[in-house]
């Protein structure tokens, strides 16, 4: 027979159990909340504001034709808006748990057929598709992601909160105001075509040197002025001569103003 003392340690012991497993039945249960500043692989978490997601998505013109990219994508909300918009997104998340919030939520939006949440390394990650990149990241991890950055598709539109890859100008900047308190600027670059090199144009020598969008050098024994690239777009002013063109691989064909004159130009890669 039981003893009364070890009848209620069975019980104790069986209560304890019982909470035990009511406790981790409720923690199964409960959905994962992010909290603002936790830890993650390469950065803490810090959520954009989401007038500032909008805002982005606005100076990146995303439309439903677009691919739009978030690496270390958090709750998805980059995504789920550029989603909103028609746009196919996909995000990249290193944090399972994050991961999952961010399918739950483009479920609840109505956008999970076209809003998709990879987990995996953001340094790893294919972004070759993007036509836009919308991110909120450190200048050291920028800077690390640059050479992916260099390689997309010229025209592409990278849109960042608050910080870019060290040394590249904006090619706009613009603040929310209002609600808005922390985090509230956004910058647009738009990956340039690869101008940098020496041209033959007509029978004078284009040079070229490039710092990501801005263009400087030599026509000649002319130096040009306000070079610049945007997508594969050049422009720039060599005397009185101001010369626009498309860059498309080795070639450049454009037009050049004199004054009221007007006339073609193009130049091949050497």
């Amino acid at each position: 027979m039981l003893t009364n003392r070890l009848f209620q340690a069975i019980v104790t012991v069986s209560l304890a159990c019982s909470i035990a497993a009511a406790r981790d039945a409720s923690a199964q249960t409960t959905p994962f909340e992010p909290t603002p500043g936790q830890a993650g692989k390469d950065v803490v978490w810090v959520p954009t504001p989401q007038e500032l997601v909008e805002k982005m998505l606005d100076m990146a013109q995303v439309t439903p034709q677009d691919i739009v990219m978030d690496l270390g994508s958090g709750d998805g909300r980059n995504v789920i808006a550029a989603a909103k918009r028609g746009a196919h997104a996909i995000g990249v998340e290193f944090n399972p748990e994050m991961v999952a919030l961010s399918r739950r939520l483009a479920k609840e939006a109505g956008v999970s057929d076209r809003a998709t949440f990879i987990e995996g390394d953001m340094f790893e990650a294919d972004i070759s598709k993007a036509t836009v990149m919308a991110l909120f990241l450190l200048p050291n991890n920028l800077d690390k992601l640059a050479p992916k950055f260099l390689a997309l598709r010229p025209g592409t539109r990278i849109v960042n909160n608050t910080f870019s890859v060290t040394g590249w100008e904006p090619d706009a900047t613009e603040k929310v105001e209002g609600t808005c308190t922390s985090w509230c600027t956004a910058l647009l670059n738009i990956v340039p075509a690869r101008a940098a090199g020496t041209w033959r144009l007509g029978s004078d020598d284009l040079t070229l040197a490039q710092d990501f969008q801005l263009v400087s050098g030599t026509l000649g024994s002319t130096a040009i002025a306000d070079g610049r690239v945007n997508g594969d777009q050049m422009t720039f002013r060599a005397g009185e001569t101001d010369f626009a063109g498309r860059i498309s691989g080795e070639r450049i064909e454009g037009t050049a103003t004199t004054g009221s004159t007007q006339e073609k130009w193009s130049a091949t890669r050497r």
